[in-house]
């Protein structure tokens, strides 16, 4: 059975990552695609289930975890810790399952060190004046909130060229189809494609 894929996509706040992923995954049967899921140390909040949402564990068990090497990348958040764990992912991958990973560039950089056949995708927002509008669109955020996630957002852009892929999110449908021929693209991949059709390769090359 042929490798799945593990995607890394990276985005500034406000650039529609979380939105073509969902988009995506609705396209998408869960035996082909799948979003990863992290461990959390933070409370579960009202509407979230544990392995739909977060893996919900006590730092206790988070800290054993990193003892024992098992997260690609972790993170302390405002006293939580986040991390994405290195079994579960290698067991979907396994299965030839692709993985979706939102996450930000420092968390992609310590991934790509640990599994450089991943693939990076960042998502850039047509304009810096779109992605305040889209900012101010959700209703959440005081001005002031508004003026540090776009500083925050700069400075996120600046590491765009780490990646593989690069799509920018102007036309929302436009872009969904990047992102599907990004795929489409990795499953046509001369290692996948061995693997997938080698009986049919074997009977070709017959004498």
């Amino acid at each position: 059975m042929a490798q799945g894929t593990l995607y890394i996509v990276s985005a500034p706040s406000g650039a529609g990552k979380s939105s073509l992923i969902q988009a995506l995954l609705k396209t998408q049967p869960l035996y082909d695609t799948q979003v990863s899921i992290s461990h959390t140390t933070r409370a579960k909040r009202p509407g979230e289930n544990h392995g739909e949402h977060y893996f919900f564990v006590e730092v206790d068990e988070f800290k054993r975890m990193i003892q024992d090497n098992a997260f690609l990348e972790y993170a302390e958040v405002f006293g939580n810790y986040y991390g994405t764990s290195r079994p579960a992912i290698e067991q979907v991958l396994a299965t030839g399952v692709d993985v979706f990973l939102d996450i930000d560039w420092q968390g992609a950089k310590q991934i790509r060190a640990q599994m450089p056949q991943a693939r990076s995708i960042f998502i850039l927002p047509p304009s810096k004046e779109e992605l305040v509008r889209r900012l101010r669109g959700r209703g959440q955020d005081s001005d002031d909130v508004i003026a540090r996630r776009m500083s925050q957002a700069v400075a996120e852009m600046t590491h765009y060229d780490e990646y593989d892929y690069l799509i920018v999110n102007d036309d929302f449908d436009l872009a969904l189809l990047d992102l599907k021929t990004i795929i489409r693209a990795e499953r046509l991949r001369m290692g996948r494609q061995k693997v997938r059709h080698d009986a049919l390769i074997t009977k070709l090359l017959a004498d």
